[in-house]
């Protein structure tokens, strides 16, 4: 078991390094605001199929060295990317050792189509790991931030991406959130603020909690977002009881379609919805 594993690490030292954090914005279209938007938000868990708890023991090693079927495993999750418009994903590896020295925001946005992408590098061990998170579009935002969120342990981010009219934008804010709720209510303390301005709001990602403690017992609790319903379980993906993973929107937005769905290639499910503007549509 040693030697093979050796052998899959001198493999993969061999590989292109990653070409760099972002694709650049030119390559996407203008954002067209008659169009609905397509979102998804994903964990990936750095591409490891865990499909039950004792994978989390078994399958550990993954999360420092490679393994051969993880190139497998993400182009399925990129066949599933294929039918969004712009997508949300946590847990990515940049670029190390455990990934191949794959960044694999950037390979998901290859092999889904996507022009536009970003990484978020929030916890950096050079070679060993690359913890990320990461925007995959197809649209091209006015702009894209990054924000390091207040937690006790450096490493959580967000990412926030506005798209259409600068007076009056799309503003599609993607996190991964700390486990602690007191952690928890200080990074949705800062979103709220970046987002108090604007009227038509997305909040996607894995927020390891329920949106009833999300928008009823945290900073969210008077910002009118709507959530999926709270029974939207999509942790873990082999048996779902736990509703961590979210798409929460203004009610500005027409909302078309909303769902867990059922692709069990992580130990999170993803959450997809279909999404349209005030006006979206009228001649």
């Amino acid at each position: 078991m040693y030697n093979r594993l050796l052998e899959q690490v001198k493999t993969f030292k061999r590989l292109e390094p990653p070409r760099g954090t972002s694709s650049g914005l030119e390559r996407a279209d203008e954002f067209d605001v008659v169009n609905r938007i397509r979102l998804l938000t994903f964990n990936i868990q750095v591409g490891i199929a865990t499909q039950a708890y004792h994978h989390y023991f078994t399958r550990s090693w993954q999360h420092l060295l490679p393994h051969s079927q993880r190139k497998e495993n993400l182009n399925r999750i990129a066949n599933l990317l294929r039918e969004y418009d712009v997508v949300a994903l946590q847990e990515c590896d940049g670029g190390s050792m455990r990934s191949g020295f794959v960044n694999q925001v950037q390979y998901l946005a290859e092999r889904g189509g996507f022009p536009y992408w970003r990484q978020q590098l929030n916890r950096n061990f050079g070679r060993l790991a690359q913890h990320s998170n990461g925007i995959l579009s197809r649209y091209r935002p006015i702009e894209v931030q990054e924000h390091r969120l207040p937690a006790l342990i450096p490493g959580r981010g967000a990412m926030v991406a506005q798209y259409g009219r600068e007076d009056d934008p799309l503003v599609v804010v993607l996190m991964h959130l700390s486990l602690s709720k007191k952690a928890q209510n200080r990074q949705l303390a800062y979103i709220r603020d970046l987002v108090s301005q604007y009227r038509h709001v997305v909040l996607m990602g894995d927020m390891n909690a329920h949106a009833e403690q999300l928008l009823g017992n945290s900073p969210l609790k008077e910002s009118n977002l709507i959530p999926l319903p709270d029974t939207a379980y999509s942790f873990p993906s082999w048996r779902p009881e736990k509703a961590l993973d979210h798409i929460l929107v203004s009610p500005s937005l027409n909302v078309h379609d909303a769902q867990v769905i059922a692709y069990p290639v992580s130990d999170h499910l993803p959450i997809g919805m279909e999404i349209e503007l005030p006006g979206a549509g009228e001649e």
